[in-house]
This record gives structure tokens, sequence and C-alpha cells, in this order.
């Protein structure tokens, strides 16, 4: 079945935060707050310089999304879009959906020409994800990650 790419909507806003809040709970096993999750995706929705979602959809219905958010590269003289919040649901795993997904905002990215890169985080055990990610020619880094988180204290 085709899958079809579009920007996320106004009306988006509380499918993307529940596919959020699965996605936390699913790869961190977190439970976020969810007034503060819904909040977070309609600023993004509201102010397209705090990044954008992007939808899958296949007959009709979202089986997938992503948010692109941006990282000035002084190095570079250019953005990195940085791949986060991505989510599949369940029964549409390995069907291509985060494929379609990628290499849309591949597209977008390149054809814009002030993209220097895509970046994206994920889990030291999930394989899984792993393995897709160099499938679509994506390579590790060399850096590690960081950090102090004010808001999901650990």
């Amino acid at each position: 079945m085709t899958i079809s790419v579009r920007p996320a909507r106004a009306d988006d806003a509380e499918l993307v935060a529940e596919l959020n809040a699965r996605l936390a709970a699913d790869t961190e096993d977190l439970s976020l707050d969810r007034a503060r999750l819904l909040a977070g995706v309609r600023a993004v929705l509201e102010d397209p310089g705090k990044g954008f979602y992007t939808m899958a959809e296949r007959a009709g219905s979202v089986v997938g999304q992503l948010l692109i958010t941006r990282e000035w590269s002084d190095w570079r003289n250019g953005d990195f879009w940085w791949i986060q919040s991505v989510f599949v649901v369940p029964e549409a795993r390995g069907a291509g959906v985060f494929r379609a997904l990628y290499e849309h905002v591949d597209r977008l990215a390149r054809e814009r020409g002030d993209v220097c890169g895509l970046r994206l985080y994920v889990e030291r055990h999930n394989e899984s994800a792993q393995r897709t990610y160099e499938r679509l020619g994506m390579q590790r880094t060399v850096y590690d990650m960081f950090e102090t988180d004010y808001v999901l204290r650990r």
C-alpha cells in the first residue's frame, strides 16, 4: 500500500502528542506530562522557527511521524536538521514508513541549499533502528551525547 508524506497541520496536534507519548513509553519507559507535551507540540506547529512535523499516511490514516529541529553549524555555515520524535505505529513497522519520511525530509533539505546535513540520536540498545538508519546511508558520528535535563529528571 502507498505511503504518502505531508506536513503536520494544527489539527494534528493531539495525534502528534499521543504518538510522542507512545514513543516515550516504548523507548524510554517514560510517562510524559500530557499538558506539557501538547503545549510543546502546539508550540512547534505555531512557530516554524522551532521546527516542523512530517506525517506519513497510508490509506488515509497516519502511520508515522517525525519532527525536524534545526542546529546552526558555524563550521559549515548552515543548519543541521535533527530528526526527532520518530514514531511508526506498530502495525506499520517494517513497511517503509520511516524510509518514506526520511527520503521526504532528505529531499527537502537538499533542495533548500542551506541545510548541511541530517542528524539524529538513537538509544544504544535500539539495534533495529540503528540498522534502519545505516541502510538509509546514515553514518555513526564520533560524538557521544551528554545532557543536563531540567524537566525529565531521571
